[in-house]
């Protein structure tokens, strides 16, 4: 099946009130000013099940409703383009919302994924993403209509403004407002009083995004080998010691395959750096709390304060992104969404029976999700084109995970 999504609509969604005078000039933060200009995709799969009898043209006047009023909440995300001094005016500019039609059911999308098809489902094609300072979309959302009446919600949010766990909160937050929830769900918009911007000249966050072809695949870990994984991993540690947690483990076992990949491939070349680099909360470690092993340690209270009042990560990421552009260094990169509450997104149409991030513009990077059930976890990894022909054909990697990509 070759699936030819069709734009039905588009339209500009704007927020139900008007965002305070006091509040239009929003500043990013030092984390956001050396993030690079990519979006975070994330599509959510409902059945028609919940639904049934609901015209889905007025749910989606009830989700476009109720957009508007989780805007006035999200006001930064309703601003107009990030400016050169990393501000945005927020001034009600809106967030694009597009309506459309898919021709075919649902379940042969979600039994059968592919990535590429995935991406007809996103507000825009996120390899093609504008970049440029000024002209970058904050949010965007797609609608998407089965032939079965099930439908799938896209949400595109800039990483400029948003990581993962504040993109789920949004998604959240819209939810509960859709479908009446008591609670409200908000945000605070404080990170630039924590970590302010400064100066990051001879910083090229950009150059994170491929200009190669990225090839994004799917592989699902389930409980078993998870567990065996762990145990294998469990050999480095102490008595006194929690053991590897499933990320730790499955993390350390991709690293270790992902290097066995690039051996091979450099053959007799000049030797270069290799660096695995794991995206942590930073909000859990503003206040001591559980300190991935080594390196991760590290990452706590007493970072975080270096990180605000010296220039120090600064200096090692100007560097390394210098050795980047130069290739002598190539890194893994690995984001840990196992926990973030997306199967509880709920727009009244009771909670989605399969959520994906489908594609990042960045190669090597990891990208990890916990199965509906909690039990497994889906590895998406976007890696060029011919690196992954080398990595998706690895026996060992094949002997505890399934590649499923619809393929």
């Amino acid at each position: 099946m070759v699936m030819h999504v069709e734009i039905i609509s588009k339209e500009i969604i704007k927020p139900s009130s008007p965002t305070p005078h006091h509040l239009r000039n929003f500043k990013l933060s030092f984390l956001d000013q050396i993030a690079p200009s990519l979006y975070i995709p994330i599509i959510f799969f409902y059945h028609s099940n919940h639904g049934v009898g609901v015209d889905p043209f007025e749910r989606s006047r009830s989700l476009k409703k109720s957009l508007a009023e989780t805007l006035t909440r999200f006001y930064p995300l309703a601003g107009a383009p990030i400016n050169e001094d990393f501000s945005i005016n927020c001034n009600d500019k809106g967030a694009d919302y597009i309506e459309a039609r898919v021709p075919c059911k649902l379940s042969q999308v979600v039994d059968n994924p592919k990535a590429q098809e995935l991406i007809q489902l996103l507000p825009f094609e996120p390899h093609h993403s504008c970049t440029e300072i000024g002209k970058e979309v904050l949010l965007a959302v797609q609608y998407n209509i089965f032939e079965c009446g099930g439908v799938a919600i896209a949400v595109c949010v800039s990483h400029k403004i948003a990581d993962g766990t504040s993109a789920v909160t949004f998604v959240n937050a819209w939810a509960g407002t859709s479908r009446g929830a008591s609670e409200v769900i908000s945000s605070s918009f404080d990170a630039a009083t924590h970590f302010p911007l400064r100066d990051t000249t001879g910083f090229m966050p950009n150059e994170a995004i491929s200009k190669e072809n990225i090839v994004t695949k799917r592989f699902v870990f389930n409980k078993s080998s998870i567990a065996a994984l762990r145990k294998e991993a469990s050999v480095a540690f102490g008595p006194e010691d929690r053991g590897p947690s499933r990320v730790e483990a499955i993390s350390a076992f991709i690293w270790r395959r992902f290097m066995a990949m690039a051996k091979a491939k450099q053959g007799n070349k000049k030797p270069k750096l290799f660096a695995a680099v794991h995206a942590v909360n930073l909000r859990e470690r503003m206040v001591p709390q559980l300190p991935l092993r080594n390196s991760i340690m590290e990452i706590n209270s007493e970072y975080v304060k270096k990180l605000q009042d010296s220039n120090g990560h600064l200096d090692f990421m100007k560097k390394t992104s210098k050795q980047l552009v130069q290739g002598e260094i190539e890194f893994c990169n690995f984001s840990s969404w196992c926990w973030f509450p997306f199967y509880e997104v709920d727009f009244g149409m009771g909670k989605p029976t399969w959520v994906c991030c489908p594609s990042i513009p960045c190669k090597n990077v990891v990208v990890m999700m916990s199965t509906k059930d909690g039990d497994g976890i889906e590895m998406w990894i976007n890696m060029k084109e011919e690196d992954m022909a080398m990595f998706e054909h690895d026996p060992e990697l094949l002997s505890l995970a399934t590649l499923a990509n619809g393929e």
